[in-house]
């Protein structure tokens, strides 16, 4: 840039300098000269653009590697994961259970109360036990990313799973089902956020 610039100033003043010799207008040769040399200046610089330095940008919010035991967080995303599935496949089996213990119920009223009462009290009985199962499962997760080192921030996430799972027994307990069947719903939507995070 600085050579072509020089050029352009020395062209100038050679063409000025000989316009002025052979007694020639100089007005007119010089801003003729001028304007080339300026045009050939604008052209040779217009194309160049100074780099900008570009900023960094900040590092995402994940966790580093050395704060996160990669085999820790794999046994934990497997763990959660077959919580979800073992929570959804008692779901399906949960709302035939409900519909056949509703059903009973009803025969209860309707006076066949020999029958009816025996399938109840199976239906009630295998409810609590399974319940009892999944809180207990839920218990166990809860403990072990209360306890695995490496996975203590996403505890926070977990906390309160078996505790729904509980309130789903209560509810269960008190004939409630419904309420029972929307609880574990929830603790499984809470498990999959869970997922998502790890």
């Amino acid at each position: 840039m600085k050579s072509a610039f020089s050029l352009a100033l020395v062209l100038t003043l050679l063409t000025a300098a000989a316009a002025a010799t052979n007694g020639a207008s100089t007005t007119g040769v010089t801003a003729n000269t001028t304007r080339a040399a300026t045009s050939t200046l604008s052209a040779q610089t217009r194309g160049r653009r100074v780099a900008t330095p570009q900023r960094r940008r900040s590092p995402t919010t994940r966790r580093s590697p050395s704060t996160r035991d990669p085999q820790a967080v794999v046994a934990a995303r497997v763990r959660v994961a077959d919580q979800i599935k073992n929570l959804t496949r008692f779901l399906y089996v949960y709302g035939r259970l409900s519909k056949d213990f509703e059903g009973s119920e009803a025969q209860l009223r309707g006076g066949d109360s020999a029958q009816a009462a025996a399938l109840s009290n199976r239906t009630r009985a295998g409810l609590r036990d399974s319940l009892r199962n999944v809180r207990e499962g839920l218990d166990r997760l809860e403990v072990y990313f209360r306890t695995t080192p490496g996975l203590e921030g996403y505890y926070r996430r977990v906390a309160g799973v078996a505790a729904a799972a509980a309130a789903a027994e209560d509810s269960a307990a008190a004939n409630q089902l419904d309420a029972a069947g929307r609880s574990l719903i929830q603790v499984v939507y809470q498990l999959t956020d869970v997922l998502l995070e790890l």
